[in-house]
């Protein structure tokens, strides 16, 4: 009677389905029921034995996880690439999902992944809007642009979104129709706010004392600027949990699909399995860190010789990852060892 139930569930956005099992097998219950909070702290509470749980990794999963770990014994979060025994099934629906999501679970085949903690994913959701503001300056700035194209009007491209040289620009515009003086205007307007937005969210989270002694060590090392510490200190979480410098380069995106059948042994182009807002910012550092290290401009030269400029580019971001790693698990600042 001791033995724990095995629950899989199923999470979508307005509802949860779930099968609960023993550990033999036998099926003791399932259903469905909404996806709130009440409604999930009820159904824990009326459960007869303590329990293992596991779900599938999706948007959702954050808070029903942190609802939910205080009364499970276990709870698992699989991931959902390779879940390949749900996707690939001919019959498909949400009681056939948590089915199998339970079955691994009790039989321990459940492809884990990684969940950070809570207040790493509540810092993590504050950069990434970060990066979408970021994202949303540079359309605003292009928008600009376009429009002076439009129009005929010549521009200096490194002056033109400094005040001194922009409203002086837009003054001194002649024969063009008032729609374009009033887009300028909003456009602007716009590329302000979002920057101040950007900068406010940006010294937060400098300023978090979760993270500001973390990024201070990771900026000892020469070329790696604040957003690139924040990123790798949010989007890693824990430093430990790489096995290997391979599985950080493979959560990075820094490494090659690989394809071996029959002694044959195929590489392709980066995985697109990957945390691409990491590695986004590790290639962007890459290209200017080898101005700041000369370790990592020997690596750059030297892998030029030998190749492109983006194979150089993604030598030198695979060097960055291996100092952010060890500066990280080491918990001290940066020194270059022979």
């Amino acid at each position: 009677m001791n033995d724990p139930y095995y629950i899989g569930l199923d999470i979508h956005k307005k509802s949860i389905t779930f099968v609960i099992k023993t550990s033999s097998g036998q099926l003791v219950r399932q259903g469905s029921l909404a996806a709130t909070r009440p409604a999930l702290e009820a159904w824990a509470a009326a459960l007869e034995r303590p329990w293992i749980g596991a779900l599938e990794a999706t948007l959702f999963s954050g808070w029903v996880y942190d609802q939910l770990r205080g009364s499970a014994q276990r709870l698992e979060v699989a991931h959902p690439q390779m879940l390949k025994a749900i996707t690939c099934a001919k019959k498909k629906n949400d009681r056939l999902d948590a089915d199998k999501i339970c079955d691994l679970l009790r039989c321990d085949l459940l492809p884990r992944c990684y969940l950070a903690p809570t207040e790493i994913r509540e810092l993590r959701r504050v950069l990434r809007y970060r990066n979408l503001l970021v994202r949303q300056a540079v359309r605003m700035k292009n928008k600009v642009a376009g429009l002076l194209m439009e129009v005929g009007q010549p521009y200096d491209p490194q002056r033109l979104h400094r005040k001194k040289y922009f409203h002086p620009l837009v003054e001194q515009l002649s024969d063009v129709p008032p729609s374009v003086r009033e887009l300028l205007s909003i456009s602007r307007s716009q590329m302000e706010v979002l920057a101040q937005c950007e900068r406010r969210l940006l010294g937060a989270l400098g300023k978090h004392p979760l993270l500001c002694r973390r990024v201070t060590l990771l900026r000892t090392i020469p070329g790696v600027g604040v957003v690139l510490a924040l990123t790798w200190a949010l989007e890693v979480g824990e430093p430990w949990r790489f096995e290997s410098m391979a599985r950080a380069l493979s959560y990075c995106g820094l490494c090659a699909a690989q394809r071996q059948s029959a002694g044959r042994d195929q590489r392709g182009p980066l995985s697109k399995q990957r945390n691409k807002h990491l590695q986004t910012m590790l290639v962007e550092a890459a290209k200017l860190a080898p101005r700041y290290h000369p370790a990592l401009r020997q690596v750059y030269e030297r892998e030029l010789r030998r190749g492109s400029r983006n194979r150089a580019t993604l030598a030198v971001a695979r060097k960055l990852v291996a100092y952010l790693l060890a500066v990280d698990r080491r918990q001290g600042a940066f020194e270059l060892r022979g």
